[in-house]
């Protein structure tokens, strides 16, 4: 049966009909078998009037509980039979005041809009924007709010995993990811006052301050920084690790001068720690093996400046060359070098240690302190030949005159 609301009063024959629905009053129901056109506004409910007003409205629901119900009655399995009902609101005392689409066939309501919600709250415009707050959408999705516009996501339990909520918002002071869950923490942060291309991800490469990383992770300076990288331990126990560099051999660090050929520096770290002055190993200018030992290529400067020195007092170099004379000198090899049979020849440490007392231990031998204990003994030598070679003098000049 097709209804048209468009001639009503004109038909005698419907007027009666169309009046009985208005007031509510009809003894039966009225069934039609043709089309029906009212030319005019109706009123379906108890509570209509007989005098209605209709003003702009052309269908007037009006009674305590307004339904329109949709009841597909298709019965073969390949056509969609789906009920739905458009619900204005609660049916009972003290209930929610509100406007909603209703699936009827599982009674569960997917849209609803509650009575006082703002102007706009959600429109869709004549590109398909959406606008939330807003009847002027300019993309996609557009959210309009006096304090912080959010979206909320939410995993609340339901489908079994761990409860999980997220907020992305943005204010005056910045855009931010909000982890709800775990004290509202903040743990990613765009400020307005941002660059271009501060943060870039391409080609599973992070660049910072270029669109454009030629690297895992490209990091650009900006003409302000002095710094480009900054790692800091703000627990404060002293004994973090800040960076580690890992690889599946070598972990290899390049550093390199732009403006000259003479200005790179390679950082090798494999079985040794090597220091090179290029790109390549094989011009390694500083090795430390895993095992202690150094080798240098050059000279090796400790500090002996004066000014950088307190509590100075001489030495007795007589008492140094009885004590370096008194002390056992071996031959001997490290344990970490059994295999290459490398052989040294010195003092023990705890030996030496006791004779002079310097170092930070009895355990090793600063070599600017074994070459003050040789230049002391030197210093006696010389003297004691000095006093020699005038005694020989003396001896050789009596035996001239005799």
């Amino acid at each position: 049966m097709k209804i048209s609301l468009k001639t009503f009063g004109r038909s005698a024959a419907l007027g009666t009909t169309a009046l009985c629905l208005m007031s509510g009053a009809a003894a039966a129901q009225q069934v039609f078998t043709t089309d029906v056109v009212i030319d005019g506004s109706l009123c379906v409910g108890i509570d209509c009037a007989s005098g209605e007003s209709f003003g702009s409205d052309t269908i007037r629901l009006k009674e305590n509980n307004l339904r329109i119900h949709f009841d597909d009655t298709s019965s073969s399995a390949s056509f969609p039979a789906n009920d739905w009902r458009l619900v204005a609101n609660d049916q009972t005392n003290g209930g929610a005041n509100y406007f909603a689409i209703e699936d009827s066939t599982v009674g569960r309501i997917p849209f609803r809009v509650e009575a006082g919600a703002i102007a706009n709250a959600l429109y869709v415009d004549n590109e398909g924007d959406v606008g939330i707050g807003t009847a002027s959408p300019v993309v996609e999705v557009h959210a309009v709010d006096g304090n912080s516009p959010t979206y909320r996501l939410e995993q609340d339990g339901s489908a079994g995993f761990q409860a999980q909520t997220w907020d992305i918002a943005g204010n005056e002071t910045n855009f931010f990811v909000r982890n709800v869950t775990n004290g509202s923490d903040l743990p990613f942060r765009i400020f307005p006052d941002a660059g271009d291309d501060a943060l870039v991800l391409r080609n599973d490469r992070v660049g910072v301050n270029t669109d454009n990383p030629t690297t895992t992770m490209d990091i650009r300076s900006s003409s302000s920084d002095t710094t480009n990288v900054r790692i800091s331990d703000s627990s404060g126990s002293g004994t973090a690790q800040l960076l580690t560099l890992e690889n599946n051999g070598g972990a290899q660090l390049f550093l390199n001068n732009t403006t000259r050929t003479d200005a790179q520096w390679l950082f090798s770290a494999g079985r040794s720690l090597i220091l090179a002055s290029s790109d390549s190993t094989a011009d390694r200018q500083f090795e430390l093996e895993n095992n202690g030992n150094l080798e240098i290529q050059g000279t090796l400067t400790e500090s002996s400046d004066k000014n950088r020195k307190m509590a100075i007092e001489p030495v007795n170099p007589t008492e140094i060359l009885a004590k370096v004379r008194d002390m056992p000198v071996a031959e001997w090899t490290y344990i970490h070098d059994a295999e290459e049979g490398i052989r040294h020849i010195g003092p023990m440490a705890q030996d030496f240690y006791a004779a002079f007392g310097t170092g930070a231990s009895d355990t090793g031998i600063s070599t600017l302190d074994s070459s003050g204990v040789a230049l002391a003994a030197i210093q006696a030598l010389s003297a004691e030949n000095a006093a020699l070679q005038a005694r020989l003098d003396a001896i050789e000049s009596q035996l001239a005159q005799d």
